[in-house]
């Protein structure tokens, strides 16, 4: 059971963006920029991923990163910080294992959940029909985290 400090807690739920890498059985990286949102009133937390009406050129279920997923649970999410001020840098790095959330074997309740804490933290999505969609929820086995720190001397 992972558990996050403080600090990466905080990070984490003001961050608008990460960046979520899978790859498929062939082993070839996919890497893409993910809404997400964190649920720590879980056993250890979870990150969950809308599948979203934003223009796709696929159905939602054929999607890259859904077919990884399906062949290759293993994931990594990167969520950072870049400011022009070096001493403001940070970055967290979450791997674990993805699946989906839909509506059979008990999810339903959870992927609720799961919109919801999307619509807390996206406006947008308040506006967007995904009630219904599947959710990519990731289960973080390790954190990495990396922050500027001053020299001492």
């Amino acid at each position: 059971m992972l558990s996050l400090t403080p600090e990466q807690v905080q990070r984490l739920a003001a961050a608008p963006v990460g960046r979520l890498s899978t790859a498929g059985k062939s082993g070839a990286p996919h890497v893409i920029p993910v809404c997400f949102a964190l649920d720590e009133e879980v056993d250890g937390v979870a990150i969950y991923i809308a599948l979203d009406q934003k223009p796709k050129r696929a159905a939602l279920t054929r999607l890259r990163r859904v077919r990884n997923i399906l062949e290759n649970p293993q994931v990594a999410l990167v969520v950072d910080h870049y400011d022009p001020d070096w001493t403001k840098l940070w970055y967290i790095l979450l791997t674990g294992a993805a699946d989906l959330l839909e509506d059979g074997a008990g999810e339903a309740e959870e992927r609720r959940k799961a919109v919801r804490l999307l619509r807390q933290k996206y406006p947008q999505y308040l506006e967007m029909d995904i009630d219904d969609n599947p959710v990519i929820r990731i289960t973080p086995h390790r954190a990495t985290a990396w922050s500027y720190t001053p020299e001492k001397g």
